[in-house]
């Protein structure tokens, strides 16, 4: 595999923020908003996904190469999260195959206020739905 090629990646947590792309060394020149249906967002401490056929989750779908994936999924305290194919729903309503990184388990703990409110923060800036910023503050 050549190192230039890339998949596309739909990140919902950590990961939207820009000041954790560049700890990772990522340095995004295109993303798109997406939602990604038949999942719900924990925030127990930190972001979990759980297949719900009431909810969505939004975040952000990149062009992203493997080494890079690796190298984010890896570095310290990011913890254990699992690649899925998921089909996620750009703004313009085309629908995008692109991996999901989701823990295949959650923690039963209360959300982490300060990622919880740099969660919401970059949510804003990206233009995520008012409800869905309001459903993340409202975690307990």
């Amino acid at each position: 595999m050549q190192h230039h090629q890339t998949v596309k990646a739909f990140f919902y947590g950590s990961f939207v923020r820009k000041d954790v792309q560049a700890r990772g060394g990522l340095r995004l020149s295109s993303f798109e908003i997406a939602r990604l249906g038949g999942f719900d967002i924990h925030i127990s401490p930190h972001a979990a996904l759980s297949r719900s056929d009431q909810h969505c989750v939004y975040g952000i779908l990149v062009d992203i190469s493997h080494r890079q994936l690796e190298t984010m999924y890896t570095a310290p305290d990011v913890g254990v999260f699992l690649p899925e194919a998921v089909l996620v729903e750009t703004r313009d309503g085309k629908f995008v195959p692109s991996l999901c990184y989701i823990p295949p388990s959650r923690e039963n703990k209360p959300a982490d206020r300060d990622y919880l409110d740099k969660l919401v923060a970059a949510g804003r800036e990206y233009g995520f739905p008012d409800w869905y910023l309001t459903k993340l503050n409202a975690m307990p």
